[in-house]
């Protein structure tokens, strides 16, 4: 039996614009491909182990929610990296990407300390968001991905991170260099909301088959095939 061992970051704390509905996708599609999901929720307080999970979600929350995990992030930095450095597969959604970042800048002009484990750093705007439809295209992968975007938030990705895409419709990462989102190794940002997986089925098998891939590599292509 194929089963993955999964863990939402802060979920009783980051969990809104339905972003839960990314795990509630992750777990539609590996039933239907025979896998079986082991989800839990690692929040304030709690260790987080690099080695126990085969996948990690990382959502999104209001200002006040985000100043709190940013803190107890602190303590669950090394280990977050070390399980990025390590190929380990996160999906990670509007604050949860910029929480993993360096820093942000909140709507309030707050400076959020991130956890450093992706190099990117996200400042805020005055008086203004970027709303609506939009739609990137990967040209790594080949794929084209939809959703909506609702963030304050402008994030500026460093050199060794891609974005997940380039945007043909929409604002993206920050309006102005047409990146959206993150691909690092096997870390998946995004601001799609949507949520992103339900919208976007083919980025949501991708990144199964990659969790899939690291501790049962043979099943991996017999279940995708």
């Amino acid at each position: 039996m194929v089963e993955l061992k999964v863990c939402h970051l802060y979920g009783n704390l980051l969990n809104t614009y339905g972003d839960n509905g990314n795990l509630l996708m992750l777990q539609h599609r590996a039933k239907q491909h025979g896998i079986t999901f082991d989800t839990e929720i690692v929040s304030l307080d709690q260790p987080f182990d690099p080695a126990k999970y085969d996948l990690v979600f990382f959502g999104g929350g209001q200002d006040f929610e985000q100043r709190i995990v940013s803190k107890d992030l602190q303590n669950k930095k090394e280990d977050i990296t070390t399980y990025i450095e390590k190929d380990g597969v996160m999906v990670g959604i509007c604050g949860g990407f910029q929480l993993l970042g360096h820093y942000y800048v909140d709507a309030a002009g707050n400076k959020i300390e991130g956890a450093g484990a992706l190099d990117h750093y996200t400042l805020n705007q005055e008086n203004n968001r970027f709303i609506g439809d939009i739609v990137i295209k990967n040209d790594e992968f080949g794929e084209t991905y939809k959703g909506f975007e609702n963030h304050n938030g402008r994030t500026f990705l460093g050199e060794n991170v891609k974005p997940l895409g380039i945007v043909e419709i929409g604002q993206g990462n920050n309006g102005e260099d047409k990146t959206e989102g993150a691909h690092y190794k096997q870390t998946y940002c995004s601001y799609l909301h949507g949520p992103l997986l339900v919208r976007n089925v083919t980025l949501t098998d991708r990144i199964l088959k990659e969790a899939v891939k690291k501790r049962f590599p043979q099943e991996a292509e017999t279940l995708f095939t």
